[in-house]
């Protein structure tokens, strides 16, 4: 029996980035920048597809410029997204500066980084055939890629949101985006974002806190279970009903209660937690799902929950 996951799947019910598009009225300007290869065309046409004006590979000098344009018009550019990286130089200094302009204007620059694992952007490049930006004559795109993630780690210091690509569907990077787009004033709210994952796969690049829950016994071996997700209830029951895997609950879920304030306190404004299991299908979907459930009673803290395997 073939494993079924629609994209509607790749994201939990805890807080559905589906059910809740960004909001036309937010003042934030979003700037997406990242690795080469990471999929920021990809964002921009997806932003843009929601009525956001959208300007790929913005030159940084330029960046004071738009703002100034986005003051003389704000009915035009009020939802905006930029692509800037580095393409055009390192983009750190111009970010830094809007985002202080910004700020003094009562608005915000919200940065989403987007990168990947080196082996998914080397295949990407020999699929697409494109040239890396860096790639000189005589170096390979591998050491391109290490001197790009060199350069851009003060951007990547600064972003907002850390997404890494690497295996995503469209469907699910769109989760992803639109999840890190403020929907309303800024709550001073932490969010915590969970994302279940396959260890075969490798570990999420942006990942703040990452569990192994291999400890647990693998649904995978039982034929009736093997092609269910951790989603449906056969598997959570089975997943669940292991004591060991309440006392994980209750451990992970008391460890966030004591450091979500101290994070809000330090200012972070995203915290990315990692439960990976052997394929990211069975005991880390369905723990992500209860920890979810527990962690959106959390005052001070907004929880989504994303499966990156679901649509392997």
């Amino acid at each position: 029996m073939a494993r079924t996951a629609a994209i509607a799947g790749a994201t939990s019910s805890v807080a559905s980035p589906r059910a809740s598009e960004p909001d036309a009225a937010t003042e934030h300007l979003i700037v997406i920048s990242g690795l080469s290869g990471a999929g920021k065309s990809q964002a921009s046409k997806l932003f843009e597809d929601l009525g956001y004006s959208c300007v790929d590979n913005l030159p940084p000098a330029l960046l004071d410029d738009f703002l100034s344009l986005r003051r003389a018009e704000p009915d035009r550019y009020r939802q905006s997204a930029l692509v800037l990286d580095i393409r055009s130089g390192d983009p750190a200094p111009a970010i830094e500066r809007a985002a202080a302009t910004l700020a003094s204007e009562g608005s915000k620059l919200e940065l989403i980084y987007l990168e990947a694992s080196d082996a998914s952007l080397v295949s990407r490049f020999s699929e697409t055939r494109h040239r890396h930006p860096l790639q000189a004559t005589r170096s390979g795109v591998q050491a391109s890629i290490a001197e790009e993630r060199r350069r851009l780690a003060r951007t990547r210091d600064l972003a907002n949101h850390v997404i890494d690509t690497s295996g995503l569907s469209i469907g699910q990077l769109k989760d992803r985006l639109f999840a890190a787009v403020p929907r309303a004033p800024d709550s001073n709210q932490l969010r915590i974002d969970i994302v279940t994952f396959g260890f075969k796969y490798g570990i999420p690049l942006e990942a703040d806190l990452v569990f192994d829950v291999r400890f647990l016994t693998n649904p995978y071996w039982n034929p009736q279970l093997k092609p269910l997700s951790g989603l449906e209830e056969p598997v959570r029951d089975f997943v669940l009903g292991q004591p060991a895997a309440n006392r994980f609950l209750e451990l992970v879920t008391e460890l966030l209660e004591l450091t979500v304030p101290a994070y809000r306190a330090e200012g972070k404004e995203q915290l990315r937690v990692a439960l990976g299991c052997t394929g990211g299908y069975h005991r880390s979907i369905a723990l992500a799902e209860e920890l979810g459930r527990r962690l959106a009673q959390m005052s001070g803290a907004s929880v989504a929950v994303f499966h990156r395997e679901l649509e392997r």
